[in-house]
């Protein structure tokens, strides 16, 4: 019995939804779904039902893409909060674990020196912060248009009811501290989920330096220690990677768009071996 993970499937690429459909059966293996799975919602149901009846379980956090307003009528056209219910509705129609869910317990052999391993999907999104000191947060689109590293999340991810991204992500931090501080047992290690990198000193993005605003929040740089995480998984740079930081596994799980993975070895070679 093994914990996969992956993220990043974009299948809006018909290459990576016929490499989704080529995914052989895991029975007995739990997968971790970090995200970015498609910018339909009728996309994300198909694909979490295929996923849902192949592995033994799947846990599934939102990315970016997911929480993108596509369309102006149906369901696409929900935005915001709206739309990331609308998302969780999907996953739990499948039996897919969410960050609105109840913390599971890792029911396989467990790593040397961990007694009790809960797996926590989070759900936290981004407030710039990432950026340099210097770029003031009222510049920070501006800054990164010089580059063209603007993120399309500026067009396509609203934030409502709340205000602004930032807004919204001060209160999915809030929430998830309070839940964690109530709901995680004080004996367990964790496997943090996340869509967006939980630390800045991850980000390594060359030929896009000034997307970092878009990745992430400075209040989750401590959490693999304060969650006690075996492992931290997350996507969103689609540069797969294991980093080991104060003892704590770091995985970058993207599969990414077709030209970023190479399709001869089909995507069941790009699900990494949490535990």
């Amino acid at each position: 019995m093994r914990l996969l993970a992956i993220s990043d499937l974009h299948l809006a690429s018909a290459h990576n939804r016929e490499a989704l459909q080529e995914l052989p059966e895991h029975p007995d293996d739990w997968l971790i779904v970090a995200g970015d799975v498609a910018e339909r919602l009728e996309v994300n149901h198909w694909a979490l039902g295929l996923l849902a009846q192949r592995f033994g379980r799947v846990v599934w956090v939102p990315g970016n893409h997911d929480l993108w307003t596509v369309g102006r009528d149906g369901p696409d056209a929900a935005r915001g909060v709206e739309r990331y219910e609308r998302l969780v509705e999907i996953a739990r129609s499948h039996g897919v674990i969410t960050p609105e869910d109840p913390f599971p317990d890792w029911p396989g052999a467990l790593p040397d020196g961990v007694r009790r391993l809960v797996i926590v999907p989070l759900f936290l999104l981004y407030d710039y912060s990432f950026r340099p000191q210097d770029v003031a947060l009222s510049d920070v689109v501006t800054w990164a248009d010089e580059a063209h590293n603007v993120c399309a999340d500026e067009i396509h991810l609203a934030p409502d009811p709340f205000s602004t991204r930032p807004d919204w992500c001060r209160a999915r931090l809030d929430e998830t501290r309070h839940r964690l501080a109530r709901e995680l047992p004080e004996d367990a290690h964790t496997v943090l989920v996340n869509h967006w990198p939980l630390r800045r000193d991850l980000i390594r993005i060359p030929r896009v330096p000034r997307f970092t605003p878009w990745c992430g929040t400075t209040a989750t740089e401590d959490w693999h220690r304060r969650y006690r995480a075996h492992a931290v998984v997350s996507g969103h740079l689609h540069t797969r990677r294991t980093d080991v930081v104060d003892g704590t596994r770091f995985e970058e799980v993207s599969l990414g768009y077709p030209r970023q993975w190479d399709r001869t070895r089909g995507a069941a070679e790009y699900l990494r071996l949490v535990v």
